[in-house]
């Protein structure tokens, strides 16, 4: 649950500390007071989208910070550890606005991408706002619910994946079916290309070869040159280094006789002496295969150009044509077996398509099973909330089967009869804005019961509802508070009086700047609040009265 929210620099807040307690809590105030700034300001740590004109005038950041007990989210406790964010029964989530910089966001201390707070949030807290009976006009809002109430996470992502696979293997299959239509012009291609490269019939290692064997053609005459001069150099009989060496290394070995101080040095010279020798034999055997040919110059030079002509034809590397021809093989063969590739596709759509199907069908079940037991459960909300004999259905209409998608194969009605022996029709066709009000309050009191998250916010749901019904409304979420945290920010004293912990909302400015608080009441303060909520501006002890016997029920 939420223990601790501390807000600094948003909107008209300076600096807030709040303590929420276990079960229902109600939030009061003055209109335009600053009431929805907690709930903004939780929506914040909890994902939302962030707008830096929510931090205070003259300040460069607002900063939010949201503590968690999580002994009752074990859904929650689980995401942390699996995102390796965990802090045994505790969590800390920080969001952190800045004027001229990027906005942070921290999960016990870690920084972490707005997109993990949604995902954590999703599993914390609940916010169901005033405009939600708007929303539930619309048919997948609708759907929506349903599956919340019946708690169907897992048949969904069974459903999503499921339908997620036909449809790759469908746009897989609808792709080999377009190639079909042009596969005999690209046949043609295909081996009017594989012609080409298999009679240019390049070799591995072909080029290399060719790129030295030109190299040396093309200096031909250098090469002999030089190497002559270097041949001479080295084996001249009287001058050359050969014979230098061969004389040096009989010398030093007399000499290493007579002082062995010398003998590391002779072995040296005389290694080096073999050496020269087998480089000499090594220049010999090269200079005698060095000889200047015009005509297999040519013939170099021309196979050189074919090979990158060819290579410059497929916007290749020369070396990349071997790689080239074999990938042009391996597409020749699927499209010369397209008709058994195309045949087994089919077939795996069709089974795939069922899959989808047979999850969509125990999908529908499902929905069907938790349509009847959410019937009951509104249906009994609605007489304690001022529609006698009133009636809600869940329509559960099959779909075409072209239509089926991701989120299964029915169509989600919610009905209504708000009167007796008045027919059921469509909720956003028959209720009026007060019916659709409360009809809304019983079926988000119906779904957030069977939630698995320890902590729903009802943001003014009981917006023009008062009287009786506003006193059942208050039952309702204090029932609702005996198995999660509950804050419901309201205007109705009849709600208020019925919370286990009422925090005041208030406004003040001194004509320059304008800050709103948020204190928990002590009792004497939360008659007094219950009491002005009552009577407005004048407040008598008949009402203070009222107040107290409000808040004794």
């Amino acid at each position: 649950m939420l223990q601790h929210v501390q807000v600094r620099d948003l909107v008209i807040v300076r600096e807030l500390s709040l303590e929420l307690a276990s079960g229902m809590s109600a939030l009061t105030g003055e209109t335009g007071a600053g009431k929805s700034i907690l709930i903004d300001a939780l929506g914040l740590v909890l994902g939302n989208k962030v707008d830096k004109g929510m931090i205070r005038s003259g300040c460069d950041q607002a900063e939010i910070n949201a503590e968690f007990d999580l002994t009752d989210a074990p859904e929650a406790k689980q995401w942390l550890q699996d995102n390796a964010l965990d802090s045994e029964d505790e969590c800390i989530i920080r969001r952190l606005l800045v004027r001229q910089g990027r906005s942070r966001a921290f999960i016990n201390n870690r920084p972490v991408p707005a997109s993990l707070l949604a995902e954590l949030g999703a599993r914390l807290v609940s916010i169901h706002g005033q405009h939600e009976h708007q929303l539930m006009m619309k048919a997948n809002a609708q759907r929506r619910l349903l599956d919340a109430y019946a708690g169907h996470n897992s048949l969904l992502a069974r459903m999503h994946e499921a339908y997620r696979s036909y449809r790759l293997k469908e746009q897989q299959l609808q792709e080999l079916q377009r190639q079909s239509l042009d596969r005999a012009q690209r046949l043609d291609f295909l081996q009017f290309q594989i012609d080409e490269l298999r009679q240019l019939q390049l070799q591995p290692g072909e080029l290399e070869e060719l790129e030295a064997k030109q190299r040396q053609l093309a200096n031909a005459e250098q090469l002999g040159a030089d190497l002559a001069t270097m041949i001479t150099q080295l084996a001249d009989d009287e001058h050359g280094s050969q014979s230098g060496l061969a004389r040096t290394c009989v010398l030093l070995d007399q000499l290493s006789d007579l002082d062995r101080q010398l003998q590391p040095a002779a072995e040296l010279l005389d290694s080096a002496r073999i050496q020269v020798e087998e480089a000499l034999s090594l220049l010999q055997d090269y200079a005698s295969q060095v000889e200047a040919n015009p005509q297999l110059l040519q013939e170099t030079d021309r196979r050189l150009g074919v090979i990158h002509e060819l290579a410059r034809k497929h916007r290749i590397r020369a070396e990349e044509l071997p790689a080239l021809l074999q990938r042009l093989l391996t597409e020749q063969d699927t499209l010369e077996n397209a008709d058994i590739t195309l045949a087994q596709l089919e077939q795996e759509v069709r089974n795939l398509k069922q899959a989808s199907l047979n999850a969509a069908e125990k999908l529908t079940a499902s929905r069907v099973s938790a349509a009847e037991r959410l019937e009951k459960t509104v249906t009994r909300s609605m007489q304690k909330l001022g529609m006698k004999g009133g009636r809600f259905s869940v329509m559960i209409q099959p779909l075409p089967e072209e239509k089926f998608s991701a989120n299964g194969a029915d169509q989600v009605i919610f009905m209504v009869s708000t009167n007796p022996g008045q027919p059921l029709a469509p909720l956003a066709k028959v209720a009026s804005g007060g019916e659709l009000s409360r009809i809304s309050l019983a079926i988000q009191v119906a779904t957030a019961d069977c939630s698995c998250i320890p902590t729903l916010i009802f943001d003014e749901v009981d917006v023009g509802i008062g009287g009786a019904v506003a006193e059942t409304v208050g039952r309702l979420l204090q029932r609702l508070g005996e198995s999660n945290q509950v804050l419901c920010v309201t205007h109705l004293p009849q709600v208020a009086s019925q919370a286990g912990q009422h925090l005041q909302v208030s406004k003040s400015t001194d004509g320059k700047t304008t800050e709103t608080r948020i204190l928990p009441l002590d009792q004497e303060q939360r008659i007094a609040e219950i009491a002005r909520m009552l009577g407005g501006v004048e407040i008598t002890e008949q009402t203070l009265a009222h107040a107290r016997e409000m808040i004794a029920k």
